[in-house]
């Protein structure tokens, strides 16, 4: 697939979603908000906007962003955290537009593995959406768990692991080889750590010239990918959007390398000083998670004191450096920038459709724990590249600091071509204030005051 389109539509509104789902279009404005961002991109006198994009039999999948249920450390809160059931219902009635009562729309998405599915998804109002659809349209609607494991964890400690059926159509491995842009990193003495300290596994398919992902077969087999992701800060990546949610298209996270156990000095980014404190705790984690790993849940449940005494001694990551969450991560961009190369290289996929929900946006401790961000934001494209290059600098961040955006997808880095829906929309966007970034970026990532964005 060529990314052909850089252009990158963008729309503003209150920050306000609506609150009864499954999110109709009556006295909806951020309904209304996603109609004129799509009706922008491309106009059509018969009202089937994305017919440029859907022909009626195709199979459409629609990738929201629902890392998890709620936020980390605050249950009461979701919004910023993940995409609004709103934004999914109305794009959907778009690509039902689009489909005329022949084919199929599949909502995939894996949440975080310690994170139930159904919960997770009702909670956002996706699954009332889905719901609505199975008498209101010929057209089957369904939703999809794409991962092959679930767990249940306790204050950090998993105490249960239950397999699911993952993905009906299967995985396709897929090597990179020396397309991936692990190429240049691979021979480093630190070892990658992927999800759940199985380090083994990760090396097996990050070594030796391999670089292989587990990617689901509805992903690389329809017709229509939609990607919904929610903007916000990462403390791995700087920042998430079109690209980072792609990482949820993998069956297994043990293909994802996201950091180089231990620090600069030994090839490592986990860690971003060297000390004995340091030290001390990669020895004693790895071999801690290596043993749990391996042993039952329910004697896992006994090291629950013992997580706690160790965060008290080594410190709370949501104010410490380690598990890569800093700048210095020279790792974690890579498997962002290597599955983005892998669905374009691999999928059969005809279009590549991009919106984001912006309305609510996370700074600060992201992706899991972020500040609200009251932006007010929606935007599209098909290049993902160039969204996340067009709304870092909005976000007040410097594109050039993280990594997936400074390699370029294809063999040229394309200009973005930026389009407002209204001058309103501009004042707002231009407007906003810089997000705060996570402590880790925080003096690194950020541009200067007098910078000029791209427009």
């Amino acid at each position: 697939m060529k990314l052909k389109d850089h252009r990158v539509i963008l729309n503003a509104q209150r920050a306000s979603y609506p609150t009864d789902p499954p999110f109709g279009p009556e006295g909806n404005a951020l309904y209304q908000s996603v109609a004129e961002l799509i009706k922008t991109a491309y106009p059509a006198s018969d009202g089937n906007y994305l017919g440029a994009l859907i022909k009626p039999g195709d199979k459409v999948v629609i990738k929201p962003n629902v890392v998890k249920a709620s936020h980390e450390r605050k249950e009461e809160e979701w919004e910023q955290v993940v995409t609004h059931g709103a934004v999914v219902r109305a794009v959907i009635d778009h690509v039902l537009a689009a489909l005329k009562g022949e084919g199929e729309v599949i909502v995939a998405e894996a949440p975080q593995t310690d994170t139930p599915f159904n919960v997770a998804m009702e909670r956002c109002g996706i699954k009332a959406v889905v719901d609505h659809y199975q008498n209101a349209t010929s057209v089957k609607v369904t939703l999809l768990d794409l991962r092959k494991e679930e767990w249940v964890a306790k204050d950090g400690i998993v105490v249960k692991r239950t397999e699911l059926p993952g993905d009906p159509l299967g995985y396709k491995e897929i090597d990179l080889g020396d397309k991936s842009a692990f190429c240049e990193v691979e021979n480093s003495q630190a070892p990658f750590y992927g999800a759940d300290y199985d380090i083994e596994k990760t090396a097996e398919h990050h070594s030796g010239g391999r670089h292989e992902y587990l990617i689901s077969n509805t992903i690389l087999e329809c017709d229509v990918l939609i990607n919904l992701p929610k903007l916000k800060t990462h403390k791995k990546t700087g920042m998430t959007c079109a690209m980072k949610n792609l990482v949820g298209v993998n069956g297994d996270k043990n293909y994802l390398p996201h950091y180089r156990l231990g620090d600069p000095a030994s090839g490592g980014d986990q860690f971003s000083k060297h000390d004995l404190k340091t030290a001390s705790e990669r020895k004693l984690v790895t071999i801690w998670k290596k043993a749990m790993y391996r042993l039952p849940g329910f004697v896992n449940e006994c090291f629950r004191p013992v997580k706690a005494f160790m965060r008290l001694f080594y410190g709370d990551t949501k104010n410490t450096v380690r598990s890569g969450n800093w700048y210095g991560n020279d790792t974690c961009w890579r498997m962002v920038w290597d599955l983005n190369k892998a669905f374009l290289t691999f999928a059969k996929a005809r279009s590549y459709l991009t919106i984001v929900d912006a309305i609510a946006a996370g700074e600060g401790d992201g992706p899991l724990a972020p500040d609200r961000k009251d932006c007010g934001w929606l935007a599209m494209g098909e290049d993902p590249q160039a969204i996340d290059r067009v709304l870092s600098e909005f976000m007040g961040f410097d594109p050039e600091k993280m990594g997936f955006l400074k390699r370029p997808l294809e063999d040229e880095a394309a200009v973005p071509e930026v389009v407002f829906v209204s001058e309103e929309a501009k004042t707002q966007i231009l407007n906003t204030p810089p997000f705060e970034p996570h402590f880790g970026w925080k003096g690194h990532i950020e541009l200067p005051k007098d910078a000029k964005k791209v427009l």
